[in-house]
């Protein structure tokens, strides 16, 4: 197709045949493979789409039509539809395409994703700004099976479809069932609904009727008659309860039929809901097998599905099997997830104590509040979930948890920079939001030893609220296991003291090392507790030397730099102080090291920031 002959307002693929567009669909699936296999990404969720995004581009022009992506892991195909197609090798890699929807690289992407739940709430919002603005355009929420676990859906869904305002809801139903229509007669009704004679034929009456008066009285009439007709024959539709007009279920495969039925529901000045099945992962044998393993994949090799990396042991298979041991002896451990059983580790344990293993699905508040619910009655509950997800169980933790001091183990996962995906999963933000949580414990091991003993004491020994945070990936570096009491004096020194937690310290203690080559003697002390903070050991080590540089991978606001800075003032502690964090901005995606080296968490950057401090440069 001749992408001259596309008009200003027209949809990007508006003029491409049936033959056309089966063909694209073939290559971009075939692209998508490969691209992905060199960059690592969402793999199985954007193959099932392909089909679905190519359709939305003959029916929407997205330069004006907003669409919201849920979550924004199946955005790969419509970025490669819009422009940059030719730069998916860079995807997710630093400087290159993001992994999800963002306005600032395109025009087409409507909004920002990377949480799951929230695209009908955010489409509503668009249009009512739509209608009270006086503009003309249309807007669509694509949301998937799994995000509709999250209580937000339906707080959306409730609000749209009360409404009224002109929007197109498409549910993605890849794998769980959500309203199947049961029996012969419903089955055929559905497949009549949506035959191009009927879809033309409604669309032409509706029109023809609300011309006149007596038109819309009769328009009225007939449609309350075919409604009570259609409701003695057909089971409610949830959606048809909260103010939707739904459509579906449709192949989400076959774009003439999916083109067909939106075009009919653009037309439309109401709420719509189109039901759409797909097949997760179509289109390449070992994602179609199993398309959970392959949701998010590092790089693999397109040919037999196996990934490049060596794999190796990581914090959250450590975590797993260290919780499923305790769990052996003490049966009033449990372990509850939202939807992340395997990325958080749980597999062993949902296998080995299946009546303790409870999934909530995308509903992090949920979790939170059952928690509280088990540990009121007597249960030790353990909820690993991902930091950047925690952030959606906030209230829970403070008017649930901590208002009663229950006990609740949180272990929080992928903390601190998690490098391609970006600005949305970035786990930088709990150091602060946990420490403002009363009598909320905060450990921050170091290494596997270290959080194997720490989340033992968090189960067995702490009576409150504990988190456990950890980051992805492996230990790095080995050091000796330090877990026990506030923190631990790692090297010592007199000139300066280096201050962090978590794998951090592996760093300082290179920079302590390179310093030392210039005859400079760093302290580096290890903080095991960050909250509550007792930040004695940092006073004394800086009482002596009078300079202190304190590292972490969060935000500024709320670090425990900007803590013990505090205390060194309470105290009275004069010293040279350097903070070194992500500051009070969003970081991009990217791997994790090249991250570490524009924020300066760096060892040449932090060498060179102490050696500024104690002007030695």
């Amino acid at each position: 197709m001749d992408n001259k002959q596309i008009k200003l307002n027209e949809p990007l693929l508006a003029h491409m045949t049936a033959q056309e567009s089966q063909a694209l669909c073939a290559e971009l699936r075939e692209e998508l493979v490969q691209n992905i296999s060199d960059t690592g990404g969402h793999l199985a969720s954007n193959l099932g789409v392909v089909e679905l995004t190519v359709a939305i581009h003959q029916v929407f022009d997205t330069t004006r039509d907003r669409i919201v992506f849920d979550v924004g892991h199946q955005c790969y195909t419509h970025k490669m539809i819009t422009g940059r197609r030719d730069k998916m090798h860079t995807l997710r890699q630093f400087g290159g395409l993001a992994g999800f929807p963002k306005p600032s690289e395109s025009i087409h992407d409507a909004f920002i994703a990377g949480h799951a739940s929230n695209s009908v709430a955010v489409a509503e919002g668009m249009a009512r700004a739509r209608t009270a603005l006086g503009e003309d355009y249309s807007v669509l929420a694509l949301i998937g099976d799994g995000a509709l676990t999250g209580g937000l859906a339906y707080e959306g869904l409730s609000t749209a479809g009360e409404s009224g305002e002109q929007m197109l809801v498409i549910l993605n139903d890849n794998g769980m069932s959500i309203t199947r229509n049961v029996g012969g007669v419903a089955e055929h009704l559905a497949h009549q609904r949506l035959r191009p004679q009927y879809l033309e034929f409604k669309k032409n009456y509706r029109k023809i009727m609300n011309y006149t008066w007596i038109g819309r009285k009769i328009y009225r009439m007939t449609h309350g008659m075919k409604k009570v007709l259609k409701d003695s024959l057909l089971p409610s539709s949830m959606f048809e309860s909260m103010g939707f007009t739904y459509l579906g279920p449709i192949d989400g495969h076959d774009i003439a039929g999916l083109r067909r039925t939106m075009s009919y529901a653009k037309d439309l000045q109401e709420p719509v809901l189109l039901h759409v099945r797909t097949t997760k992962g179509k289109g390449y044998f070992a994602a179609e097998k199993t398309p959970a393993k392959y949701h998010g994949v590092s790089p693999f090799n397109p040919e037999t599905g196996t990934s490049k990396s060596g794999g190796g042991d990581n914090f959250s298979a450590v975590f797993g099997r260290t919780l499923t041991r305790i769990a052996d002896s003490d049966t009033r451990v449990c372990a509850i997830t939202a939807a992340m059983m395997s990325g958080t580790g749980l597999d062993g344990f949902a296998e080995a104590h299946p009546k303790r293993f409870f999934d909530v699905g995308i509903a992090e508040g949920c979790a939170v509040a059952m928690s509280a619910g088990m540990a009121k009655q007597g249960m030790i509950p353990v909820f690993p979930v991902y930091s950047t997800f925690l952030q959606r169980g906030y209230d829970m933790l403070m008017h649930d948890v901590a208002l009663e001091g229950l006990h609740v183990v949180l272990a929080v996962d992928r903390a601190g920079l998690v490098g391609d995906d970006g600005e949305t999963h970035h786990g930088v933000f709990d150091v602060a939001y946990l420490d403002s949580v009363p009598g909320m414990t905060v450990l921050a091991p170091a290494n596997f030893a270290e959080l194997e003993e720490m989340l033992h004491w968090a189960i067995e020994v702490c009576t409150g609220p504990v988190a456990v945070r950890y980051p992805r990936g492996g230990q790095g570096a080995m050091i000796e296991n330090h877990a026990t009491g506030a923190g631990a004096v790692l090297r010592s020194g007199t000139d300066i003291t280096l201050t962090g937690y978590g794998t951090t310290v592996n760093d300082l203690l290179a920079v302590a090392q390179r310093l030392a080559e210039q005859g400079i003697e760093a302290e580096v002390v290890k903080l095991n507790v960050i909250s509550p903070l007792d930040p004695q050991i940092v006073l004394t080590s800086v009482r002596k030397t009078g300079a202190l540089l304190v590292a972490e991978d969060c935000v500024e606001a709320g670090c425990v730099g900007v803590r013990l800075s505090s205390a060194l003032a309470q105290h009275e502690v004069r010293a040279k102080v350097v903070l070194v964090n992500e500051g009070r901005h969003f970081t991009t995606h990217g791997k994790v090291d090249l991250l570490k080296e524009t924020i300066g968490l760096d060892v040449n950057s932090l060498y060179l920031k102490v050696m500024g401090v104690l002007n030695r440069g």
